[in-house]
């Protein structure tokens, strides 16, 4: 089984997380995270100050209003695909762990001791209270607690994990 990184600028995981970003300008979203809804907010006010200023209105130039809310919209824009690319990734890894702990077998002990017979099981049908074998570059199968280890002092290089 090889295992694909997944490098911070993916295609796949941008293309997504676009248009996430582009969903979360939606008010509602934005509200749930305050400082950012601030930001939001200052967007859409120096937005409409700068229409103002355009019709000649305003009490600065256009100019220094536009500069202003396009810094204030590159924060929320930037803020937005950050956290969607983050929650993208993190998905990613999930389904890939997922996909693993399906793939991955184990070497299952009859008796819970040394030089017990093994089964090659697949990870999944592991259940608490099983032990498994794990060797030097295997897989960890299952999440679990490790009973027995090698020790430089003696001539037993393998390591018996118990399910919890």
């Amino acid at each position: 089984m090889t295992r694909r990184t997944l490098s911070l600028f993916d295609p796949t995981l941008v293309r997504v997380a676009v248009r996430d970003a582009l969903a979360k300008l939606n008010p509602a979203v934005q509200a749930r995270n305050p400082v950012m809804f601030v930001v939001y907010v200052g967007s859409l006010l120096t937005t409409g100050l700068f229409v103002q200023a355009l019709l000649r209105e305003g009490e600065a130039p256009a100019g220094f209003i536009l500069a202003i809310a396009a810094w204030l919209w590159f924060t929320v824009l930037f803020a937005n695909l950050a956290e969607a690319l983050a929650e993208g990734r993190s998905k990613a890894q999930a389904a890939t762990l997922r996909a693993t702990k399906q793939a991955v077998g184990a070497k299952k002990l009859r008796e819970p001791r040394y030089g017990a017979a093994v089964d090659q099981v697949p990870g999944i049908s592991l259940r608490r209270g099983d032990v498994i074998l794990i060797e030097a570059g295997d897989l960890v199968p299952a999440d679990g607690e490790v009973i027995e280890g090698w020790r430089p002092s003696t001539s037993r290089p393998s390591r018996a994990s118990r399910r919890r």
